[in-house]
């Protein structure tokens, strides 16, 4: 079994007097491909943004390589090019081209030459299929577009772990299927990624592991043939049956 590199450790997340996060516990390990699932509310989101530190956890650890990353010490943008983000509303610079979103973290936090932060950005554009779209600028492109351009902008930071927040959520559904193309084909070359989505099928056919939360915590985890063909607790069961007998 390979060391894990992310470890979350009794994590909890509260915001005032709302408990959001209680006592989350779980690892990530090279190569998994992990999907939370769980309805609107349940914490998924504020618990990517914990493990990216755009939230600061109230206790608990997260261990990236072993290292705990909510220590003081911690470069959060240093970290964040390791452990890369999607978010749900693409978060692209609207003033920048399709190339300069993707060269821009590049050149600023990995100190890479233009030329180099070009030529990996053309790389990871030409993988998600947007390389003839380099001039344009995001106001230009559909969601799905954005939405690959934002993965192939996080992959040139040449991430060890890609997080998920719900990719597809602000999407039309006919552009849903070209986002969870490349995802899947991520998935395929060994990608770790976290993935929080309410895409049931994609959750089922390309998951390691699928981990299903409700108010806050980890009701039931496993692997995907597990967890929707023999859910063991009632909440699960419960949540499935909403989504797997449309």
């Amino acid at each position: 079994m390979s060391e894990p590199i992310l470890q979350i450790k009794h994590l909890s997340k509260s915001f005032g007097t709302h408990q959001v996060l209680t006592d989350i516990d779980f690892n990530v390990c090279p190569g998994d491909v992990t999907t939370i699932i769980g309805a609107s509310g349940s914490g998924k989101s504020t618990l990517l943004r914990c493990i990216n530190l755009l939230e600061e956890p109230t206790s608990g650890e997260i261990l990236y390589n072993g290292n705990d990353i909510t220590a003081k010490s911690v470069n959060p943008a240093s970290y964040r090019s390791k452990v890369g983000m999607v978010f749900q509303s693409f978060n692209l610079f609207n003033n920048m081209s399709v190339l300069k979103n993707c060269m821009i973290g590049q050149t600023k936090v990995l100190k890479r030459s233009k030329e180099e932060a070009e030529a990996n950005a053309m790389k990871f554009l030409k993988h998600v299929g947007m390389d003839p779209y380099i001039n344009a600028k995001p106001a230009q492109l559909s969601g799905g577009m954005k939405q690959r351009v934002a993965i192939a902008r996080a992959l040139a930071m040449d991430p060890e772990i890609l997080l998920f927040d719900e990719p597809t959520s602000a999407l039309d559904p006919q552009m849903v299927g070209e986002v969870l193309a490349v995802m899947r084909d991520l998935a395929k070359s060994g990608m770790t990624m976290l993935i929080v989505t309410h895409e049931m099928a994609f959750a089922r056919d390309v998951s390691s592991r699928v981990v299903f939360m409700k108010d806050g915590v980890i009701c039931e985890d496993g692997a995907p043939e597990q967890l929707f063909g023999n859910p063991q607790q009632e909440a699960t069961r419960e949540f499935l049956s909403r989504f797997m007998n449309n």
